[in-house]
């Protein structure tokens, strides 16, 4: 079944952000991900004020394959330019039907 990866971002260095999204799409494609939507928030319809201005939705085949990209040896040395070029949250989510 399949699973999504959702990250709130905050872009700090655009040129950093935009080299880790290039080289994190090309590591987590063997792992079956696939882009849903990269966007920038627009505006709050309920609730608090968002604390990010981007928003990535990746699916999966499972959870699984989330987990087996994140401890990837591929992925890990993504980690430092990801964190130089942004302020992310990750999580993960099992499709609940």
């Amino acid at each position: 079944m399949s699973a999504f990866m959702i990250a709130t971002i905050t872009v700090k260095d655009p040129a950093k952000f935009q080299t880790y999204l290039a080289e994190t799409q090309k590591v987590a494609a063997p792992y079956g991900a696939k882009l849903l939507l990269r966007g920038m928030a627009d505006k709050v319809l309920t609730g608090e004020t968002a604390d990010h201005g981007m928003v990535v939705i990746v699916e999966f085949p499972s959870l699984e394959k989330i987990d087996q990209w994140y401890a990837s040896d591929a992925y890990r040395p993504l980690i430092p330019l990801r964190d130089a070029g942004s302020d992310m949250t990750i999580t993960s989510y099992q499709v609940i039907e």
